[in-house]
């Protein structure tokens, strides 16, 4: 009897996590083999190097050509994982090391070439098809690994955007490039990763990118309601006093969605024209309803 209700609790727990698992596995597939395209695609062929530790990987293919890319890309990330075991959430850390495994083999298997004979021009798509491929993979629970788990660490400690770590460790790696390839290599690879810095940016946190809106209105109780009711957003009344008449004012605080500020800024000047009103970028929200922070 006991036995049975144990295999039963264990089968509901698997049909349970069966489908974030899934998701998961699927969106690094994709993430992986897309940028498994742009390194073996773009990258090799033209001699440019790449972010992270996918940067190192083809730095030590280029000097020494019999190690794959693939190989070095996994070594790479051991001593990392054991840093990591600490630092990261348990979930993430087990669904990068699948990540990692993921994208090593189709480094491995992924054997394209795409004929592009410019450099600026390979340099642009290289960055675009990596960053989709990246932000992918980061839109999922976990990562390929390498660099990820730092950007991430970055990311949840000192709310620095996962784009912007990955530039600035590059910058390493473009002044090793110019020292031991040459200048104008270093510089087309720069091109490639400010791209795919621009394009991880965006697909990570753009797609999803919330608005903070202040509201100064005399008819703030009305547009209170409309918030609430017909915008089924969140909104949050401030006490407020005013600079030059010290008259009590009262500001509507809400955070919302990119989407929904047309119909908020519609609504607003349909109720009060003389309102005034704030709107200003996140980096990040925590919530259920409006939140857009990764699930890390």
């Amino acid at each position: 009897m006991i036995e049975h209700e144990e295999g039963k609790g264990l089968g509901s727990a698997f049909a349970h996590y069966a489908p974030e698992i899934l998701w998961t596995v699927f969106l690094m597939s994709v993430g992986s083999i897309i940028c498994a395209v742009a390194v073996n695609g773009i990258l090799v062929p033209q001699h440019f190097l790449s972010s992270g530790f996918t940067g190192v990987a083809l730095f030590i293919h280029y000097l020494f050509p019999v190690f794959p890319v693939g190989s070095i890309y996994l070594i790479l990330n051991i001593p990392l994982f054991l840093v990591g075991w600490t630092l990261v959430g348990r979930r993430f850390f087990f669904y990068s090391i699948i990540g990692m495994a993921i994208f090593s083999v189709a480094l491995f298997t992924i054997d394209i070439n795409i004929s592009i004979h410019d450099k600026i021009l390979s340099a642009l798509l290289a960055g675009i098809v990596n960053g989709v491929g990246s932000g992918i993979v980061l839109r999922s629970f976990g990562s390929a690994g390498g660099t990820d788990i730092l950007c991430v660490i970055l990311q949840k400690v000192f709310s620095i955007k996962v784009g912007t770590t990955t530039l600035i460790f590059n910058g390493v790696i473009l002044g090793v490039a110019a020292v031991f390839f040459s200048l104008e290599g270093a510089l087309y690879t720069l091109v490639y990763l400010y791209v795919n810095t621009q394009v991880l940016n965006l697909v990570v946190l753009g797609l999803s990118k919330r608005k903070v809106v202040f509201i100064i209105s005399d008819r703030w109780e009305k547009l209170s309601e409309e918030i609430l009711k017909k915008n089924r957003r969140g909104v949050t009344i401030i006490e407020g006093i005013g600079g030059f008449r010290r008259e009590h004012k009262r500001i509507l605080y809400s955070v919302i969605t990119f989407q929904d500020l047309p119909v908020l800024k519609k609504m607003i000047s349909q109720i009060d024209p003389e309102a005034f009103v704030v709107v200003m970028d996140t980096l990040e929200v925590m919530g259920a309803r409006v939140g857009n922070q990764p699930h890390w």
